[in-house]
């Protein structure tokens, strides 16, 4: 964002409240940051079209939806992997449903992911597959799995 996009208090005001309850009415969205409800639906609007707000969801307990194992995993590419097996690795990771989010970090891995397996043997199967696909250049994979959540935003990007 440049100068001219920069958000003011109002704005972040707004984030602040949406950020915890993403249903809530104009009205009372309004309200709560010192606006009239039309200048609040701009504000919103304007928001979202910046790109800034990104979206609305609700936030599920994927263990009562489906019981299983939620994991961490760290993934290093080997050192001369390149950019082909970063896009490579990225595409397989996009069309991959068992995994729910992927960083690109910095540091000693390459890769977060966030990964939701019915049990053991479905994450070892899965990346084992990984490991043996050539094309991903994956040098380790590090799981953690999740034992209890101790914090988690409302809606994350």
């Amino acid at each position: 964002m440049d100068t001219k996009d920069t958000l003011d208090r109002i704005d972040q005001a707004i984030i602040d409240v949406l950020r915890v309850d993403g249903r809530i009415t104009f009205e009372k969205l309004s309200t709560l940051v010192h606006l009239t409800p039309r200048p609040c639906l701009e504000r919103v609007r304007k928001l979202e079209r910046r790109g800034v707000i990104l979206g609305y969801g609700a936030i599920i307990d994927l263990q009562k939806v489906s019981p299983g194992l939620s994991l961490l995993v760290l993934v290093a590419l080997s050192g001369q992997s390149g950019r082909a097996a970063q896009k490579a690795f990225e595409a397989t990771m996009l069309a991959c449903p068992d995994v729910h989010e992927c960083q690109l970090i910095s540091g000693h891995f390459d890769y977060s992911l966030r990964v939701r397996c019915r049990d053991m043997e479905h994450y070892r199967v899965l990346s084992e597959s990984w490991m043996n696909d050539a094309a991903l250049h994956i040098d380790k994979l590090v799981a953690h799995p999740e034992l209890a959540s101790v914090k988690r935003m409302a809606l994350q990007p």
